[in-house]
């Protein structure tokens, strides 16, 4: 008879064995699916491209948000990591897979880069800690399942500085990703490729952070320097406390 719950985690692992094993893309077990999803470089996947957001250049020409220590959470190629790095942010980028970070570390050597990759899960014990300045999330938050936007929280929570920033690109309703609601998410056992957002709900998930702008990424075309697809939302938070950018 097993009765090892006791703590938050434990129920969090618990709830992740409710998705179908091969459905598992967000803890250290579904490192091998996204290593066979980046095996193939030459795919005409979107954010393959060594290209920032848009959104996220935007960001620091505003002056939203300045050179400190950011925290890439599945930086996948690492484009955006390496986006950071060349304005003078000190960078740890983070990813499950291997071969995501692998090449993410060919092209940081390439462009004479100082970025710190890890390679697991953000959030278990040994990752990388902050405080940092900036929280960049371009796609890991939309495919998490429901009860693990609480480990997304308790990260924000522990690793973002006061005054510093969450940026963050997910699915917008409507254009693309699961609408599922999260109840029949886990009768489900599916997360259907990632999960869709409006602006209410992500208003009301990262309620305890200030919001500071949310907008559809422009859809910026194949011969722009940036990154922007228009079935995405960005949202710019920032945790409340310390100072704000240029005081």
């Amino acid at each position: 008879m097993d009765r090892n719950v006791r703590s938050v985690e434990d129920v969090l692992r618990l709830m992740d064995g409710l998705f179908a094993p091969e459905a598992d893309r967000w803890t250290a077990g579904g490192a091998d699916w996204w290593d066979g999803f980046y095996a193939d470089r030459s795919k005409p996947v979107p954010f393959f491209v060594a290209k920032p957001d848009e959104t996220l250049v935007s960001y620091v020409e505003r002056g939203l948000v300045t050179p400190g220590r950011a925290l890439d959470l599945g930086c996948g190629p690492g484009r955006n990591a390496l986006y950071l790095a060349s304005l003078g942010f000190e960078v740890d980028a983070v990813d499950l897979s291997p071969g995501a970070v692998a090449w993410a570390g060919e092209r940081a050597r390439e462009a004479g880069a100082d970025i710190r990759f890890h390679c697991g899960d953000a959030f278990a014990e040994g990752a990388p800690d902050g405080p940092y300045d900036l929280v960049h999330d371009s796609g890991c938050f939309h495919h998490l399942p429901p009860h693990r936007r609480v480990s997304h929280l308790a990260l924000l929570d522990r690793v973002l500085a006061p005054g510093g920033h969450l940026a963050l690109t997910c699915f917008a309703s409507g254009a693309m990703g699961s609408e599922l609601p999260d109840a029949e998410l886990y009768g489900a056992a599916e997360p259907h490729g990632g999960l869709a957002y409006t602006p209410e709900s992500l208003r009301h998930v990262f309620a305890e952070l200030e919001e500071v702008e949310l907008r559809r990424m422009r859809d910026e075309p194949a011969d722009s320097p940036w990154f922007g697809e228009d079935f995405l939302w960005a949202a710019l938070f920032r945790k409340p406390g310390g100072s704000r950018p240029g005081r």
